[in-house]
């Protein structure tokens, strides 16, 4: 299989010849999840990239319960079931220090949270991961809100790369691809001074160490989206992308979920853009419509009776106590019947990825998918088929279509 390098210097040559393209990279929340993009990967013969977070996917199999060689066996299997002969990457998101919840709700010192990202980049390499997105840019070490000296972030960086490099020539692995940054805030790494200072930074480091060759193919960058803002910024993409292109990199957005625009992604030579949680909110609007159809049917089919998946849904969302993270400044502290319904329906919306394989919320989903099948033949399915036409809406704007023809993969 081509690796995400090679790809990465195809895009640009091919740039060059008036073809733009945006690899997708689908945040692995779910099996429905997953199972779409591999269908959405098939029919329209386009490579995809899976982004699984530490929190997702781990050693200890994560909110999904896959462990990384787990989440590669699933999503092969499932390439299998499609018949999908085009090139999957399952990818690591955000590996670094602190950015698995746990790390810390354990209050884990820097040495500790250092030593259990090394031991799960290992872990993904053992797995057959293509790509490692590198990203010490959290320091719990620090007062909130203060962003760690770009100094660090690249010191941890290069040290973290040594790691992985060292431990997949160990294993004797073909080259893998890294991705390096974020367009967090407490990274630091939103103005051009601190930008460039991290490139220089980085690319000093890795020549002293002899690891040139494992420069990043993607760099993330902040380019307008984040949680609160979904107009991407062509203009700053395209002066990101004139800069990092030279170096064979490409630019890569984060939040690019719900995207006002996101057709202006290849043409301003966005490399690729990670969507995630739009995609669990999609397969929970695909329940609520079928919740909506069981209801329908209760009026008229004798001794049915509701799974009641909302419901179950919700109590195990506010037991999980992950929607708290997501609360703004001054909810802090509120419980959360006394929030606006809004923002409760977000947070339940928000934090269902956290709990789709809750053994209540899996038996009330069963129960939910038999009570609908006198209307819905196959309620499954009709999940799935959601969520692949909203990850075929970003296919269709990234310019994918049989991408693995036009980049010469297949």
């Amino acid at each position: 299989m081509t690796g995400l390098r090679e790809i990465v210097r195809k895009m640009i040559g091919l740039r060059g010849q008036g073809v733009h393209m945006t690899l997708l990279a689908v945040c692995p929340n779910s099996d429905a999840v997953l199972e779409a993009a591999v269908k959405a990967a098939a029919e329209n013969r386009t490579l995809m990239l899976f982004a699984a977070t530490l929190n997702q996917v781990d050693r200890d199999g994560g909110y999904t319960r896959w462990t990384p060689r787990a989440f590669v066996a699933r999503m092969r299997e499932l390439a299998s079931r499609y018949a999908c002969t085009v090139p999957l990457y399952p990818c690591l998101d955000h590996g670094g220090p602190w950015l698995k919840d746990a790390h810390t709700r354990d209050r884990l010192s820097l040495e500790q949270t250092m030593a259990e990202v090394k031991a799960s980049l290992t872990a993904c390499l053992e797995a057959g991961y293509a790509l490692l997105h590198v990203d010490p840019t959290v320091d719990r070490t620090l007062p909130p809100g203060q962003p760690p000296p770009i100094e660090t972030v690249v010191a941890r960086t290069i040290e973290l790369i040594a790691h992985a490099e060292a431990e997949r020539k160990r294993m004797g692995l073909a080259p893998v691809a890294y991705e390096v940054g974020t367009e967090e805030v407490h990274g630091g790494l939103v103005d051009t001074v601190a930008f460039e200072r991290f490139l220089s930074g980085l690319r000093e480091g890795l020549a002293s160490l002899g690891l040139s060759e494992a420069w990043p193919c993607f760099i993330v960058a902040k380019v307008g989206t984040d949680l609160a803002t979904t107009t991407f910024d062509a203009a700053v993409a395209r002066a990101l992308y004139e800069r990092v292109a030279p170096l064979g990199s490409l630019i890569k957005g984060h939040y690019t979920d719900w995207v006002a625009n996101p057709a202006e992604y290849p043409a301003s030579g966005m490399g690729g853009a990670n969507v995630g949680p739009e995609f669990t909110a999609t397969e929970l609007a695909a329940l609520d419509e079928l919740c909506a159809r069981e209801a329908a049917l209760a009026d008229s089919v004798p001794g049915l009776v509701p799974a009641g998946f909302r419901e179950v849904l919700q109590d195990a969302v506010l037991e999980s106590g992950r929607w708290l993270k997501w609360l703004d400044s001054e909810e802090q502290g509120l419980p959360f019947e006394r929030l606006a319904p809004e923002r409760q329906e977000w947070l339940v919306a928000t934090g269902a990825r956290y709990v789709w394989t809750d053994p209540r919320v899996l038996a009330a989903r069963a129960r939910l998918y038999e009570n609908v099948r006198p209307a819905v033949a196959d309620p499954h399915a009709f999940v799935v088929a959601r969520i692949a036409a909203n990850i075929q809406a970003y296919v269709d704007a990234f310019n994918l279509r049989d991408s693995v023809t036009r980049l010469g993969i297949g």
